[in-house]
């Protein structure tokens, strides 16, 4: 009796110390909340779009459709955050940029085109492009000159917008061909969100990359120790440099579906307070805010978590000016749980409640 609950024990306190067991476990409390309150956030129904083709709608869908965008920035939030032990507040912004990059290039001098004029992967292109030499930007700041990340990021955070609204002559370019309209809603004949494929498309690429190379390495050597990884042969800077640069990227393919969910854009309002939802699917997914070792699925889980979070709060009417209030709860209890000193007081109860059931 005293071994099986032994084994018991032991079995429980492996599953509390695997990282997606906090994830995974704030998945879990949201779901139950949401069926006891109101079981019909999970019903899914079949609808049709504005061009007649079906489409799923439901609470469910909608956490697929907007998780999507931040999974893809989480890819790269996480990246930076192993590296620089900071993070990146200036994706927001970034994103706008990158939106605005976009319409400029199909509408050229025409705000009002009745045609594209170019296509919109050349056009995705040059939003990379603009958006990487962005992160770049960011990276030599804190790589080369040491800033600290939040510090260096704020520069494009204060700045961003303006640049985005410049890029167009402050005005509001209007894509008027509906195939553009595709990347941030449905592909005729898929009901499913067209950024759920692309976040596929990102993770799977992430995966392989990880997979393949030395890049996931390199990055938690830095994170830990800059100076050991400097010994071994690694350039801290480059891969700082890099992570940056790679969020970049990120940031075009989210600005690539935010512009194209409305064929337009606002500069004040696109993507806003998008960062601080990055930073804590990073956080959610158990990953120190400190830098060093991380779990990729871990974080694109705790993005859908996010959404998960902010889907329920907008479905008990909670006003969208409070819901940073509500996330900054979680952040809060999240860095808490993380600190060292607290998980080595967790562990030693856990150690003396286990000692007391052998006993």
């Amino acid at each position: 009796m005293g071994n099986t609950k032994k084994k018991e024990a032991g079995f429980l306190s492996k599953i509390v110390r695997q990282q997606l067991f906090i994830p995974i476990a704030a998945l879990l409390i949201l779901a139950v909340f949401n069926l006891i309150a109101d079981p019909s956030f999970f019903k899914i129904t079949m609808g049709a779009s504005s061009t007649g083709d079906p489409v799923l709608s439901g609470y469910l869908i909608t956490i697929l459709d907007y998780g999507s965008e931040l999974a893809i920035l989480a890819i790269g939030m996480t990246l930076v955050t192993a590296a620089s032990g900071g993070q990146d507040i200036s994706v927001g912004a970034a994103i706008a940029i990158a939106g605005s990059v976009i319409l400029r290039v199909l509408c050229g001098t025409n705000s009002r085109p009745e045609e594209l004029q170019t296509s919109v992967f050349v056009a995705f292109i040059a939003a990379c492009l603009v958006a990487m030499l962005f992160g770049a930007f960011n990276g030599i700041l804190v790589a080369h000159f040491k800033i600290q990340p939040m510090v260096a990021t704020l520069i494009l955070y204060t700045a961003g917008r303006s640049i985005a609204a410049w890029i167009n002559n402050n005005e509001l370019p209007i894509i008027s061909e509906p195939t553009f309209g595709y990347y941030g809603g449905f592909i005729p004949g898929i009901p499913i969100p067209t950024p759920f494929f692309i976040a596929v498309i990102c993770v799977v690429i992430t995966a392989l990359v990880l997979k393949f190379t030395n890049l996931g390495l390199y990055t938690q050597a830095v994170g830990i120790n800059e100076k050991s990884s400097r010994l071994n042969g690694l350039n801290p800077v480059f891969i700082k440099f890099l992570s940056f640069v790679i969020l970049g990227l990120c940031v075009a393919v989210v600005g690539l579906i935010k512009v194209s969910r409305f064929s337009t854009i606002n500069y004040s309002v696109i993507a806003k307070d998008i960062e601080m939802d990055a930073i804590l699917a990073v956080a959610l997914g158990g990953n120190a805010l400190s830098g060093g070792k991380f779990n990729m699925a871990a974080s694109i889980l705790g993005a859908y978590v996010i959404q998960f979070l902010t889907t329920t709060l907008y479905k008990f009417d909670v006003q969208s000016d409070a819901l940073p209030a509500y996330k900054a709860v979680v952040v809060i209890i999240l860095v808490v749980l993380s600190a060292p000193s607290v998980r080595a007081k967790l562990s030693q109860v856990g150690k003396k409640l286990h000692a007391k059931e052998v006993a």
